[in-house]
């Protein structure tokens, strides 16, 4: 038995040291941790159990059966994150730089396989040069296998992907394909094809970092949530981020003690909005000002920053806001903004989060590269997230709500529970002004006579009473009241039930 016990600990050794103390050396001098140290730091201590230490490949083509690793090249189990479980994997770049083989995707499947039948998320800790050449079309299969239960997975438990090291080829699809992907400035990268490729065939010059770095993907393409400096920070942000989510469909989002009151009126938001219709103000400051303890999780604050999303807490409990942002565009929707808060929306409804509304919208950004672009398909998608969504919605109208705009931001008409506005809310077709110019062309000339007109248009019909008059609107409320009236709207729907038509499933325009 003692030399069964023996081996057995040489085997762990073997599996722990991964590619060899030089390779680790090497992630080391990188500023990157290892695929363990990685697991170490994002889950609760002593909580981690690998499964699948011991697997193998079991290619014997170009000299690789005498390069069998135990492990190959992905650290998989399940542990606990603030007590609670979730599922993990965790590539192993010194080992045959992380690339995907038939086992190393087997053991990847087999995680997920058991986080949808448990209920739990899925985290990814990628660090990976991508498909197996040596393995050839089985390693291409296995990435399929693991797309497929991708979208197995999706709406049913979260998914979420670090990226840590370089994602290239296949191996951006399943990050692609998950909820929400974060990644580490400087040491991690996304694209399908590289630089050289790019050259190849396009004749671009393009660096690494240019061509699929942090920066480009949380600033430009939209395809990375957050981005963080280092592999610790990254890790300890995944772990506050988790805290926010359920872990199932099947589940209410997780509630945590507050001292927070309820009834916290915050005075200063009476002064928020400014005098002046077409200054901006910062509708972060708001968000912050009526969540629990002043705490948002943002996501993707770098790109189509005129919508703002991200998660916070509202009497203990987890809630998605989605928000207009007046110092960006003015607020305006636009293609990007559009897709960044249906794409959201969705993932709220899909995971049984209320979502929190503020509108300030002023319309449509107008001009050829939107038309010609698709806004007419992209915003409506954002219209379609919010009209199939079946949780508890609230929406405050702080200014502005102008057109189809004010149709599609959460409005009553697109079944929002609880409607409020300010009393600074303007509800109409258009702008007061630019209603007066059309209205009154014969005025044009007149500035006084135009002046007069606006403010009846404004008196008339952009007023919130008058869409409270006609039962759009529930509430006009004080803003200093907001956190209160919302808390209490939200406990109320707590115990809410709508289910939309039978069907296979929706159409969305994507």
């Amino acid at each position: 038995m003692k030399d069964v016990l023996q081996e057995l600990e040489q085997r762990r050794d073997r599996a722990h040291a991964g590619g060899g103390a030089a390779r680790v050396e090497k992630q080391h001098e990188k500023g990157k941790l290892t695929a363990r140290e990685r697991l170490e730091v994002l889950l609760d201590e002593g909580s981690f159990e690998e499964w699948d230490m011991f697997v193998e490949h079991d290619c014997d083509d170009f000299d690789m059966a005498a390069q069998r690793i135990p492990g190959d090249g992905v650290v998989t189990g399940w542990g606990t994150v603030n007590g609670r479980t979730v599922f993990v994997f965790s590539q192993d770049f010194t080992v045959f730089g992380g690339s995907l083989s038939g086992a190393h995707a087997r053991k990847i499947c087999k995680v997920m396989d058991q986080a949808m039948r448990v209920g739990a998320p899925v985290i990814g800790l990628n660090d990976s040069g991508g498909a197996r050449i040596q393995e050839g079309v089985e390693s291409l299969a296995g990435y399929a296998d693991v797309f497929q239960r991708n979208v197995m997975a999706s709406g049913v438990v979260p998914q979420l992907s670090v990226i840590m090291g370089p994602c290239a080829g296949g191996a951006v699809y399943s990050p692609a394909i998950t909820d929400f992907i974060f990644m580490v400035r400087d040491t991690s990268y996304m694209f399908v094809t590289g630089p050289d490729v790019v050259k190849t065939v396009t004749h671009e010059e393009v660096t690494h970092e240019e061509l699929g770095g942090a920066t480009t993907h949380t600033a430009k393409s939209g395809v990375a949530a957050r981005a963080f400096e280092n592999d610790v920070e990254a890790l300890l942000e995944t772990r506050r981020f988790v805290d926010f989510l359920p872990l199932s469909n099947r589940q209410d989002p997780p509630r945590r003690p507050t001292a927070d009151p309820v009834d916290r009126v915050e005075p200063s938001l009476d002064r928020l909005v400014p005098p002046d219709p077409a200054k901006p103000y910062d509708i972060v400051e708001l968000i912050e000002k009526v969540a629990d303890e002043n705490e948002f999780f943002e996501l993707q604050p770098d790109f189509a920053g005129n919508i703002v999303t991200g998660f916070g807490r509202m009497n203990g409990s987890t809630v998605g806001f989605v928000a207009n942002q007046p110092m960006v565009l003015a607020g305006c929707l636009d293609i990007d903004s559009a897709t960044k808060g249906a794409r959201f929306v969705r993932f709220c409804d899909c995971f049984n989060i209320p979502i929190v509304t503020f509108v300030d919208v002023p319309g449509f950004l107008p001009g050829t590269a939107q038309e010609y672009g698709g806004i007419i398909r992209h915003g409506s998608k954002l219209l379609f997230a919010y009209a199939e969504a079946t949780v508890p919605k609230v929406t405050v109208i702080t200014r502005k709500a102008y057109g189809g705009a004010y149709d599609v931001m959460a409005s009553k008409h697109l079944r929002g529970d609880l409607n409020y506005a300010w009393p600074s809310a303007e509800i109409a077709v258009m702008g007061p002004k630019g209603a007066v110019e059309i209205i009154f062309r014969q005025d044009k000339d007149d500035p006084a006579r135009i002046a007069e007109r606006t403010e009846e248009y404004r008196t008339k019909f952009a007023s919130p009473f008058v869409a409270a008059q006609k039962g759009f609107i529930d509430d006009v409320i004080m803003p200093r009241n907001t956190r209160r009236r919302v808390c209490r709207a939200l406990h109320m729907l707590a115990s809410k039930k709508l289910e939309n038509p039978p069907k296979k499933h929706d159409n969305i325009p994507l």
